[in-house]
């Protein structure tokens, strides 16, 4: 049995930007208006100091509304939450950066955002359309703007102090090695899909040479299959050490150094991914040695187009 320990309070200092990213993270990206509102609000009780939105999620009016309510309460101070939000794809140009920026920024009723993210690496055509497609159903890709553009107007937002730190994610380590070499203001997060399957150990490995914290989501695998939940390598460590096989890979993913978001609308749930505690050597190299699994849930690095999230018509 695994004896409670400090694990679920990590932080990982941001080198390359203002403060620390706390490694349990809540993500927001549930469909239902009023269950984001709620599941914000039950994860900042729970205990969770990170919360990632995105302009394309469409819940940053109800984040902030959570927040909001929760620091009315005297509860939390907005000092001690990490506030991280995205830029999308058709807001690439950079004209239309801080625009976009100061919409999120008045949705989430917020004086300054801890982290910007750009959304993914691909710039779709500018516009109010967030999912912009062809006569044959092709997403139609903005050619006239590069990465570099759109991250260098993300530095202007940093020079101007609403924003803290600024990263990158949905993106390969070619790119993110390209960005860092050109840019002023190094990413200070890169935020990707990482589990056991998918461990990405050459972009960690890169971002730990660098400062940069690597963010994870998807630490639990997706709904689908092959289940992660149910592998036999997690599932023999959580009996073994009385945990469930959730905190078994939330634990994994911290103590190998990454933060990590999860989502869930249930409070149990909630509670569950917050109690992580810190698994023995052993567990640890059984995991990275065997599982040999390599699967990726989300095609987004390809397209541009969030597998999670659905298309709206």
């Amino acid at each position: 049995m695994i004896e409670p320990d400090n694990l679920r309070q990590t932080k990982f200092p941001l080198k390359n930007g203002a403060g620390a990213i706390p490694a349990l993270g809540f993500g927001t990206l549930i469909p239902d208006p009023v269950a984001t509102r709620n599941a914000t609000k039950a994860a900042l009780e729970t205990g969770f100091r990170a919360l990632d939105t995105a302009e394309r999620y469409g819940t940053e009016k109800e984040v902030g509304e959570a927040m909001k309510e929760v620091f009315n309460a005297g509860r939390i101070e907005r000092d001690d939450v990490f506030v991280a939000t995205k830029l999308w794809n058709t807001n690439h140009r950079p004209d239309r950066v801080k625009p976009a920026f100061e919409a999120s920024l008045k949705k989430l009723q917020l004086d300054y955002i801890d982290l910007y993210l750009i959304h993914t690496p691909f710039a779709f055509q500018a516009g109010d359309t967030q999912d912009p497609r062809d006569a044959n159903g092709h997403v139609i890709y903005d050619r006239g703007v590069t990465l570099l553009d759109t991250w260098e107007a993300l530095q202007e937002l940093v020079t101007e102090g609403k924003c803290k730190a600024i990263g990158l994610s949905d993106i390969g380590l070619d790119k993110v090695q390209e960005i860092s070499a050109a840019a002023t203001i190094k990413p200070a997060v890169v935020h990707v899909e990482s589990h056991p399957y998918l461990p990405e150990w050459e972009l960690l490995d890169y971002c730990r040479k660098n400062g940069i914290v690597l963010q994870a989501f998807a630490p639990l695998g997706h709904s689908g299959e092959p289940s992660l939940l149910a592998d036999p390598v997690i599932t023999a460590i959580a009996h073994r050490v009385g945990k469930t096989p959730a905190q078994v890979l939330l634990a994994w993913a911290i103590q190998r150094g990454t933060a990590l978001l999860t989502t869930t609308k249930t409070p149990s749930r909630l509670a569950e991914n917050f109690d992580v505690s810190t698994l023995p050597e052993d567990a640890m190299r059984e995991i990275n040695e065997g599982i040999t699994s390599r699967i990726r849930f989300n095609a987004v690095v390809e397209t541009g187009v969030p597998g999670f999230i659905p298309r709206t018509k």
